[in-house]
C-alpha cells in the first residue's frame, strides 16, 4: 500500500507554514517531510525539527548523488527535500505533506504525477506586504524582493490541482482539510486502505 503525496506551495508571506502547522493538529496520520536548507538558523528555529540545516557544500553534495526529490535555490539560498525520506513515508502507507515553493512542486509533479498539489494565495498584494513586514525579520531590501517575486510565483497557481486564498484563516485552514479528507477517500485510495474490509464484505459467507 502507498499513501499519498501532498503538496501546499505559495508565495512568500502568504500564510503557508502558519496553515500547515495548524493542519497537523486537525488531520491525522500525515507526515510532513522536513526540508534541508542552507539559509541562516532564525530565532526559534529548531535543526531537524523546522529544517535541516546545512551547509551549501553539503547540500550540493546530496544534490550530486541524486538525494533530493526536489530543490531550489531561493533568495541565495538553497531548500530541498530528500528523496529517501519521502519514499519510506510513502511505502510504508504514510500520506506525506511537501511545503515547498512552485519551483519544487514543479519538479515533484514530473516525479510523482499522482501527487496533489494545493497553491495557497494571499487576499491581496496589500495583505501580503503586510505579512511580510509583520515578521519583522527581514530588511526593507528583503521584503520589497520578496514582494516584487510574489507576482511572479503566484501566476503558477495554474499548474496545480487546487486553489486556497487565505483570506480567513480558519476557512482556508477548512479548505486545505477538505481537501485531503476527499483525496483519501476515492475508490481507488479506500480500495488500498480497506482491502481486507472490502475481500470480506464481497465474499459470500455461508455461516450468516
Amino acid at each position: 500500500m502507498s499513501g499519498l503525496l501532498f503538496v501546499v506551495a505559495a508565495a512568500s508571506g502568504t500564510g503557508k507554514t502558519s496553515l500547515v502547522k495548524a493542519l497537523l493538529d486537525r488531520v491525522s496520520d500525515i507526515h510532513v517531510s522536513v526540508s534541508h536548507t542552507t539559509r541562516r538558523q532564525r530565532p526559534g528555529e529548531l535543526n531537524g525539527i523546522h529544517y535541516h540545516f546545512t551547509t551549501v557544500d553539503s547540500f550540493l553534495g546530496l544534490v550530486n548523488e541524486g538525494g533530493f526529490i526536489e530543490y531550489a535555490e531561493v533568495f541565495g539560498n538553497y531548500y530541498g527535500t530528500s528523496q529517501a525520506e519521502v519514499k519510506k513515508q510513502l511505502e510504508a502507507g504514510h500520506d506525506v505533506l511537501l511545503e515547498i515553493d512552485w519551483q519544487g512542486a514543479e519538479q515533484v509533479r514530473r516525479l510523482f504525477p499522482d501527487s496533489k498539489q494545493i497553491f495557497i494565495m494571499p487576499p491581496s498584494q496589500y495583505d501580503l506586504r503586510e505579512r511580510l513586514s509583520a515578521r519583522a525579520q527581514d530588511s526593507l531590501e528583503v521584503i520589497e524582493q520578496r514582494l516584487a517575486g510574489a507576482i511572479t510565483d503566484m501566476q503558477q497557481y495554474l499548474n496545480f490541482d487546487y486553489l486556497v486564498i487565505n483570506d480567513v484563516f480558519d476557512r482556508a485552514l477548512h479548505d486545505i482539510e477538505s481537501i485531503i479528507h476527499s483525496c483519501r477517500l476515492t475508490v481507488s485510495q479506500q480500495a488500498k486502505r480497506h482491502q481486507r474490509l472490502i475481500e470480506a464484505l464481497l465474499t459470500p459467507n455461508p455461516e450468516l
